[in-house]
């Protein structure tokens, strides 16, 4: 993050440049970047044992809630309490509390030695809501509930197929080529090989891609967020607080109802994570790159980055609350 800032603000053109190719409206070496850190943890799930999650009624049902539920509800009520004097930085984390994440949480949930396949359905069951839900959710938190609450309203114009196409591109792309590589790695070579020795090869892949990706995103947004330091402070007391809390909620909500701990940590992140390159590109392409809803996505990832890496070592911390409830069990 800080060497991104620093390029950005050092390096003149750097942006201009960076930004030139796009996919639609993210730029093509966050694309890149997204797609590297993607491939490595879909390649490691282990897509034989999916029908075992699909069939936990728990975790689909808990996983739903937080996210399309709790979620944009808790975004939309901290944006209006703690920012009830800038619309458009209100508006832009209403947008990013709609984006439901299915690109870093990933890569969090295997830090804090979460349950892969669990992740890759959860992940996949976003994308499938998002595509329907995002834009009469945004109709919804940016309209009709101001309205009836007698709070001014903003618009939101964005195409399901346009939030089609984001998911297809950094969520099926990854997704089919790890498939492809399981199924044909173990068919060539057999699942000792491949998870003894292609996966070790291909695995600090990821962790490229997630550096490379915060390095380049920093360095696109960095003089815009060096340059107004004040709003950025404002944008985030926010956010802190909605990580903060939907992480403990779905901590605590898989404890709770009984999941183990790869599952209850999957739940957290996949509750807490947010999908921030289409947060981004939605408030780019409704309100323009220089607008505060455009800032406000741009913020998203500053603070979600460390907080999620700090919640990865609470996480870990956290399984002796879980040991202590399961061992004896095993025993």
């Amino acid at each position: 993050m800080a060497a991104g800032l620093l390029l950005g603000r050092l390096v003149p053109g750097l942006d201009t440049v960076l930004d030139a190719v796009r996919i639609g409206e993210i730029s093509l070496p966050i694309a890149l970047g997204l797609l590297l850190m993607m491939y490595p943890v879909l390649a490691k799930v282990r897509y034989d044992r999916l029908g075992t999650v699909t069939g936990d009624r728990r975790l689909l049902i808990s996983s739903l809630v937080l996210n399309w539920v709790l979620g944009p509800a808790l975004m939309f009520a901290l944006a209006w309490i703690l920012l009830p004097d800038l619309p458009e930085y209100r508006t832009g984390l209403i947008i990013v509390g709609l984006a439901r994440c299915i690109a870093m949480v990933l890569i969090w949930n295997d830090l804090a030695c979460g349950n892969r396949e669990a992740a890759a359905v959860l992940v996949a069951l976003n994308s499938l809501f998002q595509v329907i839900a995002f834009g009469a959710l945004g109709w919804f938190y940016l309209q009709v509930l101001p309205g009836r609450l007698g709070l001014p309203q903003s618009a939101l114009d964005v195409s399901a197929w346009d939030i089609a196409f984001y998911v297809l591109v950094f969520l099926g792309i990854p997704l089919l080529a790890g498939y492809a590589s399981r199924k044909l790695g173990e068919r060539a070579r057999g699942r000792t090989w491949y998870e003894q020795r292609f996966l070790p090869r291909v695995g600090p892949i990821a962790l490229y891609g997630l550096l490379f990706t915060i390095v380049i995103l920093f360095a696109l947004q960095g003089g815009t967020i060096t340059s107004r330091p004040g709003d950025v402070a404002r944008i985030a007391l926010p956010l802190l607080a909605y990580f903060a809390l939907m992480w403990g909620g779905g901590f605590l909500t898989g404890k709770a109802i009984g999941l183990p701990y790869d599952k209850t940590t999957t739940l957290a992140f996949t509750a807490a994570g947010n999908n921030f390159e289409l947060a981004i590109a939605v408030a780019v392409g409704v309100f323009g790159v220089t607008s505060g809803q455009a800032l406000a996505g741009v913020v998203g990832p500053l603070i979600e980055v460390p907080v999620l890496v700090a919640l990865v070592y609470v996480s870990l911390a956290g399984r002796r609350l879980f040991r202590t409830a399961e061992e004896p069990a095993r025993a």
